[in-house]
């Protein structure tokens, strides 16, 4: 899957924004990852998120069941946290949540209209 989501459907890349966010959320509490504000506008963070959030979920779901796998994972992390050091401050999600959803606006990702007004 492209780190800009997966496909050119504005629904499908909006949700697709929307499960990393919680993903990404999960993993800073999980592992202390040194996650930075505005991290959704930087591709190499988006891109090392949405792949770590992927091999952690493999490991979850019981798809992979491999100790030293996992133990990789364990030892990337400090790896991963460099990629994540941009930015000036820490990440914190209730209030970050404006500004990601103002990106999502500007990125015409904006929640699907559920409405079934079109």
């Amino acid at each position: 899957m492209s780190w800009q989501g997966p496909s050119e459907d504005p629904d499908a890349r909006w949700q697709w924004y929307e499960d990393l966010w919680t993903e990404v959320c999960l993993l800073r509490e999980r592992y202390r990852l040194p996650v930075r504000t505005e991290w959704w506008e930087d591709a190499i963070q988006v891109e090392a998120l949405a792949a770590l959030a992927a091999w952690v979920d493999n490991y979850d779901s019981g798809v992979w069941d491999d100790p030293p796998g996992k133990l990789a994972l364990l030892y990337d992390l400090e790896r991963i946290g460099l990629l994540l050091r941009s930015g000036h401050d820490p990440f914190y999600p209730a209030q970050d949540r404006a500004a990601f959803e103002r990106w999502l606006q500007i990125h015409r990702l904006g929640a699907p209209d559920r409405s079934g007004r079109g």
